[in-house]
């Protein structure tokens, strides 16, 4: 069979899986169905390149690490910059085919949940909205039992002849900065990527507060107030704590 571009991407099942399900339907739930499948593709991307940063890391190879730490890094720019196109939908439109969403909720991304899990924000708590999806907790369950980013990297600069123990931590990392510039690279490039998610939170609930204002959100959580309360928890503190010393 003859590959084409719709062939290989498989654009007839891919377009078929935009289906609005409010009454006429609402013209604006095409957009929110799409920016938000969007965002499952970023997620998917973003784990696929995550677990190949595992790989490199534990490989010792620094450089191809930073190389994949940029890539991750622009795919939480563009999830940011889709914010803007779900922020052209008013209170009005998006009232419009709200109540199609039923109890359903981006609460309820498994894979947002293994991304936090995988950089370190391992919380068993949030496995309850899966409870009913075996296959589901069965990824999260792995992604909070396997080491973190952060414990990879310490890992990793361990395997440099680096001291890691609590008590010299801190000042290993600092010292990264004045010895080891290829490995400060990387202390940088992580903290692009945790300061990108929390711009990315932080876009994600203006969004909330100027679409549904206070409202308690589609699946029964609090809302707009429950992600404010998710605002400013970095993924590595410690690389946030040494600029303190420097």
């Amino acid at each position: 069979m003859t590959i084409t571009y719709s062939s290989y991407l498989r654009l007839d099942e891919l377009l078929d899986l935009q289906t609005p399900l409010s009454e006429g339907p609402e013209h604006d739930e095409l957009l929110f169905i799409t920016i938000h499948q969007a965002y499952e593709l970023w997620f998917k991307q973003m784990l696929h390149e995550s677990d190949r940063l595992v790989a490199l890391l534990n490989n010792d190879e620094h450089y191809k690490a930073g190389h994949t730490l940029k890539r991750i890094r622009m795919i939480i720019k563009t999830l940011v910059q889709q914010v803007d196109i779900l922020e052209t939908l008013t209170p009005l439109e998006f009232t419009s085919f709200r109540s199609s969403l039923a109890r359903s909720s981006g609460f309820q991304s498994g894979q947002f949940r293994e991304v936090e899990f995988l950089y370190g924000l391992k919380d068993p708590s949030k496995l309850e909205p899966f409870k009913d999806e075996p296959e589901r907790t069965a990824k999260l369950q792995a992604r909070l039992a396997e080491p973190s980013i952060w414990n990879v990297f310490t890992q990793f600069i361990k395997r440099q002849g680096l001291a890691i123990d609590e008590q010299s931590i801190k000042d290993t990392l600092k010292s990264l900065y004045s010895g080891r510039p290829e490995l400060a690279n990387i202390c940088e490039l992580l903290v692009d990527l945790d300061e990108g998610i929390q711009e990315w939170r932080y876009r994600h609930v203006k969004m909330v507060e100027r679409t549904i204002g206070g409202k308690m959100g589609s699946g029964g959580s609090e809302g707009a107030g429950y992600l404010v309360k998710t605002l400013f928890t970095p993924m590595f503190p410690l690389l946030w704590e040494i600029r303190n010393d420097f």
